[in-house]
């Protein structure tokens, strides 16, 4: 659509107007200090170069269309699948539909195809549109690799829709008067007289539009299709059940976006490790060893993130991007080492429950209680420390703080209640050993969730 603006024959030299946009932007990106003015410099510096490029093509065009073997050619051609095949062909070889967009309208400007070839034209170069995506998907996740399928789907079916309501539309006027005959081309030159441009951009707008909104209520069933088509890979016993969900390596081509998804994945890991936590203190209490396969997978887990995510960083940071976001980066390293140990710490719980169900012993129902007490604040500390790090939230932070002084309060009277136990002999130096253990590393469990929000909020 934006494409259009820049042909209407009656209005002054785009090429100047927008050539002197370009020079301004390309001088603001190259001296602005900024960063935020550089941006908008090469905001400027592309709108201006696009519609340069648009005058320059529509100069070129008008001289390749006076030449009559061109113009036999393309008039040769009216049949509507075959349009919208070289339209696709060429987008996919260009890759890019807007560059074919601009293309297609130039031709309609000077004459060279007429409105409806334009037309058929543009809705091929929708499902031209779609290589790029499948080929970046190719090497990707399955899920990348659907959602790529998905755009294909959306754009094949609008293309089929339009052409079905366009056959319809033919007929049924050629039945009603064969002399007048609606097509697409007849609709849009009424409705937008006199600017072929104008008509096609807005073709363009209204297929896309319709598109969306006949697409929209069949969202989940496209998603249950490409799901049959390209399900979930299954593991064989030699492959890593280790990965990443958020990041991989094609992301660095966009610094912005991975230092986002890096966050992404540091919340992930941080989810892994208060779920083992929380397993390894339904294990101790209740010495039911059920989830302990889930267990070892998220340990596995951790480790491998904390491996794979440095390293990541590390090349990230390698990258161009703003103070913000490099600032961001140079917590992730010490983030990433809080939330291990975390899960080291689960690992220790583990083995205290190991020697209870070696020596045959368990907590009594009070220390157990104590415990669960215990674990449900860590719980409600790790929801305030996790909205305070994702969205910097300084109220969350204190109040993640005043969490975790009624946990430091919390395994201080753990400690008394034990004295006062053994005192009474309810309760076991052995046993006793594994409790104050317990409470122990969860007091470290908690300190590193406060380092996590801390890592994060030091500025706010």
């Amino acid at each position: 659509q934006i494409t259009a603006l820049g042909m209407f024959e009656n209005s002054i030299s785009t090429g100047v107007v927008f050539a002197t946009f370009a020079g301004i932007g390309a001088f603001t990106m190259a001296f602005a200090k900024k960063d935020i003015v550089k941006k908008i410099g090469g905001i400027l510096a592309g709108f201006g170069m696009l519609f340069v490029g648009l005058d320059m093509m529509s100069a070129s065009m008008k001289v390749f269309a006076a030449l009559d073997s061109v113009k036999s050619f393309l008039a040769s051609i009216s049949n509507p699948i075959l349009l919208v095949l070289i339209g696709a062909i060429l987008t996919a070889i260009i890759q890019s539909s807007s560059v074919m967009t601009s293309v297609a309208i130039t031709m309609a400007f000077t004459g060279l195809i007429n409105l409806d070839q334009g037309i058929y034209l543009t809705m091929g170069s929708n499902i031209g549109s779609c290589v790029v995506a499948i080929i970046a998907g190719l090497t990707s996740s399955t899920n990348a690799k659907r959602t790529a399928l998905i755009h294909l789907l959306f754009n094949v079916s609008g293309v089929v829709i339009f052409m079905i309501v366009a056959m319809l539309m033919r007929e049924i006027s050629k039945a009603v008067n064969p002399a007048k005959v609606i097509t697409f081309g007849y609709l849009f030159e009424k409705m937008f007289p006199g600017v072929p441009q104008t008509q096609l951009a807005m073709f363009h707008t209204i297929f896309n539009v319709v598109t969306v909104i006949i697409m929209l209520p069949l969202t989940n069933l496209s998603v249950k299709l490409v799901c049959k088509i390209l399900p979930d890979k299954k593991k064989t016993d030699e492959q890593s059940e280790e990965h990443m969900f958020y990041i991989d390596e094609h992301m660095l081509k966009t610094p912005p976006i991975a230092v986002q998804q890096t966050k992404n994945e540091i919340v992930n890991m941080a989810e892994i490790a208060l779920h083992n936590y929380d397993i390894a203190c339904d294990i101790i209490c209740t010495l039911d060893y059920s989830d302990i396969e889930q267990f070892r997978k998220n340990e596995k887990e951790l480790n491998f993130l904390n491996k794979e995510i440095a390293r990541f960083v590390v090349n990230l940071s390698k990258l161009e991007m703003n103070d913000a976001d490099h600032n961001y980066l140079a917590t992730t390293f010490h983030t990433i080492t809080d939330l291990e140990r975390i899960g080291d710490y689960a690992e220790n719980i583990v083995e205290y429950a190991d020697k209870l169900k070696e020596s045959n012993q368990t907590f009594s129902d009070v220390a157990i209680k104590e415990v669960r007490h215990l674990q449900t604040r860590i719980d409600d500390l790790f929801q305030k420390v996790m909205k305070a790090y994702v969205n910097c939230d300084s109220s969350s932070f204190d109040e993640a703080n005043e969490i975790e002084d009624d946990i430091d309060g919390i395994t201080e009277a753990m400690g008394a209640n034990h004295i006062a136990r053994l005192r009474a002999g309810d309760c076991t130096p052995d046993v006793g050993a594994q409790y104050l253990s317990l409470a122990s590393d969860s007091e470290r469990v908690a300190d590193h969730f406060i380092n996590v929000a801390k890592s994060i909020n030091r500025k706010v």
